[in-house]
């Protein structure tokens, strides 16, 4: 009889013994001398195999259910080594446990053990050592056969860790398949010490469960996992393992490559299944197409967490959805890296409107004919502590997606309104400057933008023809109802409506007649188109015609019109020649500081604005 171990748990609590001191005495050799007593045929009769051992840890007694247990007679267990028949010293821990219950140092010590019997076959027992007494010298060994037990405990299992439907490992298991795969000793041990993993869900399985009922959805589930299944052993085929698959539930399946051999692995995996996918499925007399989209991961085993693996998977699973779907993608840690500054910036953007971590810069509006400063646009600023001056590109559509442009847009228009001001207060001999402040399409829906604009003038004393509010040509363009009356209301007011990128969107010249808009800002893909190509090359004419065409519908409705990006000398000249009333770009100046305009303002020739931002 040998056996295997399994986990050893010594316990602490100390049984009363089985055998007495009345039935047992101790000799000076320290041997067991039995006493014929009534206990000897209660030992020999007890259905538990039990066996008395000596301090040596030797058998001096057995009884018949032991020897049946262990296949070999009673009579040949006397005097066997009882650690050696039972495997006790197959581990330390267990093996020390037991030495110290020998010499008396510990109370008792229960464990299990799988014992192969001399036929071949093996069974699970369950192994307890207690002492006799104080008095006698030994310990009473009993073994309980608890196979059918631990077989029950593994039918359990293996309900309780795979899927009903599909028959297929649960989230469950599949979690401790990836921890164990990532345990130093795991993958140290493995051939490349990476980690692969396909994470899938089917399109359009919901209207399947919709439209058929979830009967023909668990057929279908069934189905996949087959396929999928026979992906994986097809996979296996030239590698030292079968790649686990697992339902993770619902439509969710993964594909566990524990011992990866690179992202060409991976895609060759993720490829398979994508084809495996497409014949149709035919279940219960219905004819179904489905198909999948897949996230893959593919990375070092060092340094990796489920957690982290399985985040990725998702991220990479999102990702291969949004492309159009029927497809997989691979993680791209530079994409994540965006994905997580952006909801690094969402998560924090409210804070930071309130800790005042934005700021105003402003791009000079320069009249086309005589060079002068008209006006300003002011364009928001994000200092963040972590990532440093963001531009408006990369918050502002955060902002409307959370509602949070709604705080940011009153902030905004406060603070230009309030600077504009003081500009004219600083300067009063100079004509005063006009600041113009993007506003967001949800700000008109979200806030009540009227009331903000009147209580935000009359507070700063701004005139309302000092203030120009911009809103791109997507937003203005179709406006009805809210949108057009507020624009309507603001007009009236006097405060000027700019159309800003025009010529990008809908460009619905005959609705432009009936909105009350005052400015248009030519796009500058158009302006681009103005500047030389090389050296006395000429500009594309047909950018000049369409230029000049919007600028004299403009003109006729009596709009003006600023034209954005204007960069060279060239471009503006044309412009000047083609009656564009204003230019806004890096020939005038960047965006500066406000203290930086008020420079400007202090100055008495107009064409030093030419050099305002490039000092």
């Amino acid at each position: 009889m040998s056996g295997t171990s399994e986990k050893s748990t010594p316990a602490a609590d100390l049984d009363r013994s089985a055998v007495t001191e009345s039935d047992i005495d101790s000799t000076e050799s320290g041997a067991l001398v039995h006493r014929p007593a009534a206990y000897r045929s209660v030992f020999a009769a007890a259905p538990l195999a039990m066996a008395v051992v000596d301090g040596e840890g030797r058998i001096v007694d057995a009884n018949d259910a032991l020897d049946a247990l262990l296949g070999g007679g009673s009579a040949g267990l006397a005097g066997r080594v009882a650690a050696e028949l039972l495997d006790l010293a197959n581990d330390a821990r267990t093996w020390h446990a037991y030495r110290e219950v020998l010499r008396g140092r510990q109370a008792k010590l229960r464990c299990t053990r799988r014992l192969k019997q001399p036929d071949g076959r093996s069974l699970w027992a369950q192994v307890t050592v207690s002492p006799l007494d104080e008095a006698t010298p030994g310990v009473l060994l009993s073994v309980a056969d608890v196979s059918a037990h631990r077989d029950l405990q593994a039918r359990l299992r293996h309900l309780q860790m795979h899927d009903p439907v599909t028959r297929l490992p649960n989230r469950t298991l599949f979690f401790e398949r990836v921890s164990a795969a990532l345990e130093a000793e795991a993958y140290e041990q493995s051939g490349s010490g990476r980690i692969g993993l396909c994470y899938l869900d089917l399109d359009g399985f919901k209207a399947v469960n919709d439209t058929l009922g979830h009967r023909v959805g668990d057929r279908l589930l069934a189905a996949v996992a087959e396929r999928l299944t026979e992906c994986a052993e097809d996979a296996g085929r030239t590698r030292p393992s079968v790649p686990l698959v697992a339902r993770l539930g619902g439509d969710e399946f993964a594909l566990l490559v524990e011992d990866s051999t690179g992202t060409e692995q991976l895609a060759d995996l993720a490829e398979s299944v994508l084809k495996a996918l497409q014949a149709p499925f035919d279940l219960a007399g219905h004819r179904l197409n489905v198909s999948a989209s897949i996230g893959v991961v593919e990375r070092h085993a060092a340094g990796t967490t489920a957690t982290g693996l399985m985040q990725a998977a998702d991220t990479t699973l999102y990702w291969a959805k949004v492309d159009g779907k029927d497809r997989w993608t691979l993680f791209d840690p530079e994409r994540n890296a965006h994905l997580m500054t952006r909801q690094a910036l969402a998560s924090t953007l409210r804070p930071a409107i309130e800790g005042g971590e934005f700021r105003l810069d402003y791009q000079p509006l320069v009249g086309m004919s005589d060079g002068r400063l008209r006006g300003v646009e002011a364009l928001v600023r994000w200092d963040h502590p972590r990532f440093g001056l963001l531009s408006p590109n990369r918050f502002v559509a955060l902002a409307e997606e959370d509602g949070s442009i709604v705080p940011l847009g009153r902030w905004v228009l406060a603070t230009a309104c309030r600077q504009a001001r003081r500009w004219q207060l600083d300067n009063p001999d100079d004509p005063p400057l006009f600041v113009s402040v993007n506003v967001a399409v949800r700000q008109v829906w979200d806030s009540d933008l009227v009331a903000d604009v009147a209580e935000i003038l009359a507070e700063t004393g701004l005139a309302p023809h000092l203030l120009q509010l911009e809103l791109t040509e997507s937003a203005v363009m179709g406006s009805a109802g809210r949108p057009l009356q507020a624009l309507q209301a603001l007009s009236d007011m006097g405060v000027g409506i700019a159309i800003d990128d025009f010529g990008t969107g809908y460009s619905n010249l005959a609705y432009l007649s009936r909105l009350p808009v005052s400015v248009l800002k030519l796009d500058g893909s158009f302006v681009r188109g103005f500047q030389y190509e090389g050296a006395g090359a000429p500009p594309n004419p047909a950018d000049q015609v369409v230029v000049e065409a919007m600028i004299d519908l403009a003109h006729r409705l009596g709009l003006t019109v600023t034209a954005e990006c204007v960069e060279t000398s060239a471009q503006a000249t044309r412009l000047r020649s083609i009656g564009c009333d204003t230019g806004q770009g890096w020939l005038y100046s960047r965006p500066v500081s406000p203290d930086r305009i008020s420079e400007l303002l202090g100055t008495e020739s107009g064409t030093e604005t030419y050099a305002v931002g490039n000092p």
